[in-house]
């Protein structure tokens, strides 16, 4: 009877509990822990959480954006852009997934559709998202929506779109970009409008250079001397360009001022060690060039000149070793940009 009495009480002490389900864990909540796994650096223990919630019918809100975010976080673009088209087609507001949309689509080579995705973001956040704003101007520099491009650029960074700095901005991003024949006509509309604007006949300058026709480059640069006189790249590429005509006395003039104006330009030292090796002044070549390599010891550039003024001063040991080094550096080089590597 006792045990009988004992057994009836267990089932009444068990019974409630039994009948009691656990509590459901909601989605929100999963999502969150997610969330929390991502900020903590731990995207594979979010993915095991978000993966099986994006496929569930009907859709669980937010879930395609997280998916998106772990995707972007790790690198993974095609997920990602996939993920927040699904996020944007479930909640077209949700601002973050058409921000990262469109960015996504910058990165993988498609800037034409990540255009209105960049839009709409500026249309919401006006003046508020930098990288959006850039990254748009990028879009618009390749789909040569030059205008749309200068406005987008000076939004960013608070000039007026039809200033003359918006116009010599614009120009920036395009030599940037090796875009240097549109760079060159919109530094010229800059020109056009302030043509005393500082660092527009520098960079027509430039672009001359880059292209060998030095007239011309000597032309823009002693134009930017009259206009700011202090600025020491100037002179750097103004000695390169008398370098380029062989005009040693000038170039010297030059890579002096350059230097007097900012001793923190390797290019000026290296010149210098070229101008005065030409020049046979090799005891001060030689001293130029070692500041230069000090400088700059990755520069095979100055490495090659360094050998060949040791070469010309009978230190043939000190020549071998720099153009050895110089090869190395070379091959390194072209070994880091060698795809198949």
């Amino acid at each position: 009877m006792r045990i009988v009495f004992l057994l009836a009480a267990l089932i009444v002490l068990v019974s409630p509990l039994a009948a009691q389900s656990p509590p459901a864990i909601e989605p929100q909540d999963i999502l969150a822990k997610a969330q929390e796994d991502l900020d903590h650096d731990r995207p594979v223990d979010a993915l095991v959480l978000v993966g099986p919630l994006a496929l569930i019918e009907p859709p669980v809100k937010g879930a395609q954006h997280e998916l998106g975010l772990i995707y972007y976080r790790t690198g993974k673009l095609a997920e990602a852009q996939s993920a927040f088209a699904a996020a944007i087609q479930q909640d077209p507001s949700d601002q973050e997934s058409v921000q990262l949309e469109g960015l996504v689509l910058y990165r993988l080579g498609r800037p034409a559709d990540a255009i209105p995705y960049l839009e709409r973001v500026r249309q919401w956040l006006p003046g508020a998202n930098t990288d959006a704003t850039y990254v748009l101007g990028l879009c618009y520099l390749n789909a040569q929506r030059f205008d749309d491009a200068r406005a987008s650029f000076a939004a960013q960074f608070g000039l007026a779109p039809d200033s003359a700095g918006a116009y010599l901005l614009l120009a920036r991003m395009l030599k940037r970009a090796n875009l240097t024949e549109p760079a060159a006509a919109q530094a010229q509309k800059a020109l056009a409008i302030s043509p005393t604007l500082p660092l527009a006949h520098f960079m027509l300058g430039e672009i001359a250079l880059a292209q060998s026709n030095t007239d011309q480059a000597i032309a823009e640069l002693e134009a930017e001397q009259r206009i700011n006189p202090s600025y020491a790249p100037l002179y750097d590429r103004l000695g390169d360009a008398y370098l380029h005509q062989d005009d040693l006395e000038k170039a010297q003039q030059a890579l002096i001022k350059a230097i007097a104006l900012d001793t923190g330009m390797t290019s000026s030292f290296t010149r210098m060690g070229e101008v005065l090796m030409r020049r046979h002044d090799l005891r001060t070549a030689l001293l130029y060039l070692k500041h230069a390599e000090s400088m700059d010891p990755d520069d095979p550039v100055i490495h090659t000149l360094l050998s060949q003024a040791y070469h010309r001063s009978g230190q043939d040991n000190d020549a071998k070793r720099e153009n050895d080094l110089a090869s190395k550096i070379h091959a390194g080089k072209v070994l880091t940009l060698d795809p198949g590597k």
